[in-house]
């Protein structure tokens, strides 16, 4: 079979299409603006030629011809990458814009032409900076016909490997309330035709926003052979073990042709920095001509008839991007003799034919697509560590906008302060939103961006960041107002958690004194620990033991004082002690004589071997078990010279051989205090060096098992440093345990469940082809323990050897390739990266209560905001307004407390009717309306307790934030109700699998009570009762919303509270 990525150059040039050159629009020949006389779009295509020209081509097609013709949907669709090669302006300014203008002005001339619009981002600002009054309204007429037809409809084609699936909701969530707001409509198919490799997170999230079905693409090149030969590239999948048919979709795989078939690539290359004047833009394969359409009808006849093969149905999806209308109306007229029609159409048009077909299908049940490689040395698993920086800076800006999302909201509710603008304040949200929602495109997170793109990305993080700061410092002054100019003697510290449980922890800040008393708004000493900085020289690291009920803050006050606790016997901050360990250099193992030296907490004991400054093992006090434990660094070698064979890239990783060890001594120190004790091991490359290019920062906390401290008593959380590195080298770090895990892996699917990954035996590239994305944890066991590893972004994870699991932390690589060095796109990176892992070993019972609430509390850890503090700021008992916590649970997750500032009405047709008045302007904001979602964090049967159901009330939930005046179930994006919403129901060859029970759908709410089973993800819409300091946020003439909908008992799941 033909395939487009045989070869590493061939890769290339598939990824070039997808962006150099989308400037065409999908109809007239490329590079035409628009029918001319005697043009292939023209009348002269029914000249008396055309006929004699049939009658000789058709010849060949008149034997054994099927009954009925194949009838293959042609779908136009835009393909633009929110940042490849190009800035989201560059790209803008070259092509994305012309493309919507193209589009429109062509949909408009001929009512039989169809296009589905997929990314978000470029069309909102071509919406809103660059089409007329003119073209929106011509937009809005195509829309109501059913010509245009946006799919996903996220802000971006999201990646589906390393991107947190808070975030893919929450970058969806974006796109479709623009698209809501903006035009009353719902997208309700998928297009994830792009993304490396597909997650079983996917079609969950997917059918939770109304999808009916759900298109992708890249999937082993291998299983795409496979079900192609066996018409299994259609098929129910059941992404949830746990969720099953509850949440199951149709998918679709493109088969081995992709989105853009051979010989048929008339897609523009775009011309940068400007659009040509007369947006003309050159093909890359030749126009349809009246020498050349014999060839080409011939060529697309046996294309089809070959893909029809590897279907269920007479009905082919056919993805297109331009010069169809001549096929179009040459094979029609003779679809008898040819055996195919063709048609424009959009995704509804095809599936709707297909799910009329009444077919059974097969069901995939809970596994994913990954890894993905396009050939047997194409294994594209690099990415999962390519620009370990940007992974990082995206998962803390998310993490930042969740904690501001909920200070925000609990500001608003019950009455907000006069201080503070919230118009304002919702701009640097929506900045914020923007940012991290556009980070998740598919070669953002994934590292796999230009060094520019990567600065664009950076940058806009930053920006927003910075905003969402200045957001939640505003709020802290507003509480606590500023006091006159004098010098300052320390600092003040408001410490906000933003999860929905009391939260135990220990928070660290940098200061420039050694000598230090915190104390808390009570005036209270708080335990505290002060040592020397291990970044930082003459700075110090202030460790601060904290407890924090949900959605709650606490004050501290920070000030220099003459001596230490040990001094003054008072609770205060201890100085911690530091021992050091002279360097040792590599030796070979010596399993006897060890010197041992421990550390230990209340839940381990870690012991470190004094011979080599390495890890030895670890005592685990709930099992009494004690497991061979070692750590260290490694190195994959890439080959640099196209010459010598396959290379590394910002995709695909290629190692040379087994990974190698890049350093030849170790030094360690041990920080030991009351609070925690910390081990710091230095790997230094050469014996000699000064500098260490690798190093491991362990800590154990020593807080009491007993007093709710238990997350943190049986964590150990490392830090790592990483780099800079060596031209060409990928590193790792590798566990090494006496866990016969037997190569089984398990990681996440984007943080929301666990694959099992087997180690599977390649004849060639299996180091590569077994490494798997980890975007929160992953663990090896055996019958007795596990080990568990959680993260704090994403990176790629194997279990190469028994007993073993690696983690890649950072890459640097260089190829000859000439594409490559042109676009820059190499992945040179000379940064040094501060990646984070938490460990927890157990038994498995432990080890599966704890760790969805352990790598919970290491994204969402509490926010630290700093301010000076002078001599007359004082926090006194009870000055401080703290409002109720808002506490869940244990097994239940605040996903999201957030106002999103949407204008639209919840009740659809009320939002039409709007929206039919409203073209003249955009409405306010309305700042009433609360958007909530709550997450199930267990399987069924993971757990005795914590998987079973629980009932919540969300009036006494949330009683902190005011009266909940009316709750209503939407969507997971919010754009449906949820008693409106309703999918179309596929036939399986295989009985529907609910949790062990006969309930098909999730409980419906009773008021502001709802009732949450395993795994669910439950989307709700919170009115509380008005107060009149948000009654201007809503637009004028419209009905507040909230009473509105206490008076109309029919509008969607809003119940009026009984109590």
């Amino acid at each position: 079979m033909q395939r487009r990525c045989q070869v590493h150059r061939d890769l290339w040039r598939e990824r070039e299409g997808s962006e150099i050159g989308q400037g065409t629009h999908p109809w007239w020949p490329a590079g035409t603006a628009r029918a001319a006389p005697g043009s292939p779009g023209s009348s002269m295509w029914s000249v008396c030629w055309l006929p004699v020209l049939t009658q000789l081509l058709l010849l060949r097609f008149l034997v054994a011809q099927p009954v009925s013709p194949i009838r293959v949907f042609v779908v136009p669709h835009s393909h633009m990458d929110v940042g490849w090669i190009y800035t989201v302006q560059e790209s803008l300014r070259a092509y994305a814009a012309n493309v919507y203008t193209t589009v429109v002005e062509q949909l408009m001339l001929q009512k039989q032409r169809r296009f589905i619009a997929v990314e978000q981002e470029y069309f909102r600002l071509w919406w809103d900076g660059i089409a007329s009054y003119r073209q929106k309204r011509q937009v809005r007429h195509l829309l109501a016909t059913r010509r245009l037809e946006f799919v996903i409809g996220g802000q971006v084609m999201h990646d589906e490997t390393v991107a947190h699936f808070d975030d893919q909701i929450l970058q969806l969530t974006e796109g479709h309330g623009f698209l809501y707001e903006t035009f009353g409509i719902r997208p309700r198919f998928s297009w994830q035709i792009d993304s490396f490799g597909a997650s079983a997170t996917t079609p969950t999230l997917f059918a939770l926003a109304g999808f009916h079905a759900h298109v992708i693409s890249r999937i082993d090149y291998a299983l795409k052979d496979t079900m192609q030969n066996s018409q299994g590239l259609q098929f129910v999948w059941r992404g949830s073990p746990t969720l099953s048919a509850q949440q199951e979709i149709f998918t679709h795989v493109l088969d081995q042709y992709n989105y853009c078939s051979e010989g048929f690539n008339w897609d523009g290359t775009a011309v940068f920095p400007n659009s040509p004047p007369d947006r003309v833009f050159h093909p890359k394969s030749v126009p349809i001509t009246w020498n050349n359409i014999n060839y080409y009808v011939s060529l697309l006849v046996d294309n089809v008839k070959e893909r029809a093969t590897w279907f269920r149905t007479p009905h082919l999806l056919w993805p297109w991007f331009s010069n169809m209308d001549p096929l179009l109306d040459f094979i029609n007229s003779n679809s008898s003799k040819l055996g195919i029609s063709v048609e424009y159409a959009t995704l509804a048009d095809y599936f709707e034919a297909v799910q009329a077909h009444n077919a059974s299908w097969r069901v995939h049940t809970h596994g994913d697509f990954l890894p993905y490689s396009s050939d047997p040395f194409q294994a594209w698993t690099g990415f999962y560590a390519s620009r370990s920086g940007l992974k990082a800076l995206a998962r803390r800006a998310s993490a930042l906008l969740y904690a501001g999302e909920s200070m925000f909201t609990r500001y608003m509710w019950p009455a907000p302060h006069q201080h503070l603008d919230p118009a304002w304040a919702l701009k640097q949200l929506q900045r914020l939103r923007w940012a991290v929602s556009e980070v998740q495109h598919h070669d953002a997170i994934t590292g796999t961006q230009s060094p520019k793109v990567r600065d664009m990305h950076e940058e806009n993080l930053s920006s927003g960041m910075q905003g969402v700061q200045e957001l939640m410092a505003s709020i802290v002054r507003d509480r606590t107002p500023a006091h006159s100019d004098q010098e300052p003697v320390g600092h003040s510290a408001v410490v906000y958690n933003p999860l929905a449980w009391t939260v135990t922890t220990i928070v660290t800040l940098t200061v420039g004194f050694s000598r230090v008393s915190v104390t808390d708004e009570s005036g209270q000493q708080v335990a505290a620990q002060i040592q020397e900085s291990k970044k930082t020289q003459s700075a110090y690291d202030l460790h601060v033991l904290t407890t924090i009920p949900g959605l709650s803050y606490r004050y501290y006050s920070i000030r220099s004082t003459e001596g230490t606790q040990e001094e003054t016997n008072q609770l205060g901050a201890s100085l911690a002690r530091t021992s050091n360990f002279g360097r040792k250099k590599k030796t070979p193992a010596r399993p006897r004589d060890r010197h041992l030296i421990h550390v230990e907490n209340d839940c381990y004991t870690v012991f470190l071997d004094r011979d080599t400054n390495l890890l030895h093992s670890i005592w685990e006090r709930g099992s009494n078990r004690t497991v061979q434990v070692t750590q260290e660094f490694m190195e994959y070698h890439a080959n640099a010279d196209l010459k010598y064979g396959f290379v590394s890239d910002n995709f695909v990783f290629m190692p040379i051989d087994s990974a190698k060890s890049p350093w030849n001594s170790v030094g360690m120190q041990i920080v030991a205090g009351k609070l925690m004790t910390e081990i710091r091991q230095y790997f230094y490359r050469k014996v000699g060096d000064r500098n260490h290019t690798y190093a491991i920062y362990s800590r154990l906390a020593h807080v009491p098992l007993a007093q709710g401290a238990e997350l943190l008593c049986r964590r150990i959380e490392q830090e790592y440093r990483v780099g800079p590195l060596e031209l060409n080298r990928e590193a790792i770090l590798r566990t090494s345990t006496s866990l016969h895990n037997k190569q089984v892996l398990h990681s996440d699917n984007n943080g929301y469940q666990m694959q099992r990954r087997v180690f599977q035996k390649y004849s060639s590239n299996g180091i590569a082809r077994n490494y798997y994305p980890m975007a929160q944890s992953a663990f090896i066991e055996d019958g007795r323990s596990r080990l568990v590893l959680l993260s704090k972004q994403a990176h790629g994870v194997s279990s190469q050897e028994n007993g073993q699991v690696e983690v890649m932390l950072h890459r640097r690589l260089w190829n000859n390739f000439d594409w490559a060095l042109d676009y820059d796109l190499t992945l040179n990176d000379t940064s040094t990266v501060y990646p984070v892992l938490w460990l927890l070993l157990g038994p498995q019972s432990l080890t599966t209560r704890l760790r969805q609430r352990c790598g919970l509390a290491l994204q969402r850890a509490p926010v630290v905001l700093l301010r000076e503090l002078n001599e007359s700021a004082q926090i006194f008992p009870g000055s401080q307004r703290q409002q109720e916590a808002v506490t869940l649970p244990p097994s239940l997750h605040l996903q999201i407390l957030s106002i999103p500032g949407w204008n639209y009405s919840s009740n659809h047709t009320e939002h039409l009717q709007d929206l039919q008045k409203r073209h003249r302007g955009k409405a306010k904001a309305d700042l009433r309306r609360v958007l909530l979602r709550l997450h199930h964090l267990y399987e069924e049967g993971e757990d005795p307790v914590l998987s079973q159901p629980v009932r919540v009330n969300l009036q006494a939930v949330l009683q902190g934030l005011g009266s909940v005046g009316a709750v209503e179930e939407r969507s997971l994006t919010g754009t449906w109700d949820g008693n409106t919403l309703h999918r179309w129901s596929w036939r399986t060859q295989e009985p529907p699998h609910h949790r062990g029970s006969s309930r098909s759908h999730s409980t419906p709410l009773q008021g502001t009570k709802v009732t949450i089973y395993p795994k669910e993800i439950r989307t709700f819409f919170i009115h509380f009762r008005s107060h009149e300091s948000l009654a201007d946020s809503v637009a004028p003439g419209r009905p507040q919303e909230s009473q509105k909908k206490e008076d109309d008992p029919e509008h969607g799941k809003a119940w009026r509270d009984g109590g």
